[in-house]
């Protein structure tokens, strides 16, 4: 493996095309993987592990299925790009919204950054206000108004958290603790005129899986309504993930058993299953607000590649494969592995919790109650996690390389597998 990192470092920065992808966060050398098929992924080696990245999210019917190849294969023997608008971009944006009732209209983009990105500027013309007010841990993408991190008091001014973000990118983004109703309220008290968006993570899942408070996703609709604001629910990770219609759609059952009227984004973002493992991110939203983008209305947005149709080929033929019965065995696989990796620490005396948010979830070492925010996320124990991650690699499972992300399975995996994992995990608690 040597080998290839040092191939890999000479011509990439850091030896990746993205950071997540570095083993920063549990030390060690990143091992390539060259093929993947089902729950497993194999590497340079030969050595095949169970997976629990599925490539950050886009893998929930297993690697290569064969249906999405399938797809993939026909529509790229018929052209990889046209430049022009193809029958699937329609198809799959029709497929977003029958599931996503608030997707009235769809653009369809190429990366979550691209989108989330997007709804900003959206939302600013719309409204012709600049201020966006974001939370603390949640991640939405790189883009220069939205990488900023947290300061001190109930909410400021956004410091870059990045070089080569100006100043002044990010001085109208205020960055709010997750989950803080009081200082939410405070904010708008004070700004409520000026803010043109909110900002949040359905379920945050970059930071670890934090499930939302009761009510909070709720309470930011009623104040965006209230001030003239739009509200922006980022579901690039949680979106037909978390559940058949994305967190939102959690949330809407849950209101509608309570007897109550489910909350609505003005506008939500996409990304990840919706591509099936290629690259596909979408906008959608209010038809009134969508229409403010070109060519209808003055809000420019543009991209080559948008709605691929190698792409679109593939989300269309991986939301058709989800089926209710599909989505319920995700569902019950993420029970057996977070439920089973919580006995085996129990068992073995180790303190820790389980974020959970639907099929998304999280092992949080050294806590002993699930986080609500970011500062409670960052009381975890991130060398017991590095030492857990290594054990379980050399164990034949292949973990998030940070203690700071949402684990994922797929409909491919087994019990077996499910067991395996479980195995691993008590075998490191017992040490």
């Amino acid at each position: 493996m040597s080998a290839w990192n040092d191939r890999a470092r000479a011509i990439l920065p850091g030896g990746v095309n993205s950071p997540v992808r570095a083993w920063n966060g549990v030390g060690g050398e990143p091992v390539p993987l060259v093929s993947a098929s089902g729950a497993k992924v194999t590497d340079a080696d030969g050595r095949a592990y169970v997976d629990l990245v599925g490539s950050w999210g886009p893998a929930i019917l297993g690697h290569a299925f064969p249906s999405v190849i399938e797809a993939v294969r026909e529509a790229a023997g018929r052209g990889l790009s046209f430049g022009a608008t193809s029958p699937g971009e329609v198809e799959l944006a029709e497929r977003i919204r029958d599931r996503y009732a608030p997707a009235r209209k769809v653009r369809l983009v190429s990366t979550g950054t691209e989108a989330t990105m997007t709804a900003l500027r959206l939302a600013r013309g719309a409204t012709g206000r600049d201020v966006i007010v974001k939370f603390a841990g949640c991640y939405h993408g790189h883009s220069d108004a939205l990488l900023v991190a947290a300061g001190s008091g109930l909410a400021t001014a956004g410091v870059p958290d990045s070089a080569g973000v100006p100043a002044g990118a990010a001085a109208d983004t205020l960055v709010v603790p997750y989950g803080d109703a009081d200082a939410l309220r405070a904010v708008f008290a004070e700004r409520g005129p000026g803010i043109a968006a909110v900002i949040t993570e359905a379920a945050p899942a970059n930071m670890g899986v934090v499930r939302p408070p009761v009510g909070f996703n709720a309470l930011i609709a009623q104040l965006c309504t209230a001030h003239g604001s739009v509200f922006i629910v980022d579901e690039v990770l949680t979106g037909f993930r978390a559940g058949p219609s994305g967190w939102w759609g959690v949330e809407r059952d849950e209101a509608i058993a309570a007897g109550q009227v489910p909350w609505e984004p003005d506008l939500v973002t996409f990304g990840k299953v919706i591509g099936g493992g290629l690259p596909v991110a979408a906008l959608a939203g209010r038809a009134d607000l969508m229409d403010y983008l070109a060519p209808v209305g003055p809000v420019y947005q543009a991209g080559t590649l948008s709605g691929n149709p190698v792409a679109v080929a593939a989300g269309i033929a991986t939301l058709e494969a989800l089926t209710p019965e599909v989505h319920a065995r995700v569902a019950s696989t993420a029970d057996a592995v977070r439920v089973g990796a919580s006995e085996a620490l129990s068992a073995a005396g180790v303190t820790h919790s389980v974020g959970r948010a639907g099929t998304l979830f999280s092992v949080f070492l050294g806590l002993d109650a699930p986080p609500r925010d970011f500062a409670e996320v960052s009381g975890q124990d991130t060398a017991a996690y590095a030492s857990m991650f290594h054990a379980l690699h050399e164990a034949g499972v292949y973990l998030p390389p940070s203690a700071f992300e949402a684990w994922f399975v797929s409909a491919a995996h087994s019990r077996d597998d499910a067991d395996a994992v479980v195995d691993a995990i008590a075998a490191w608690a017992q040490r």
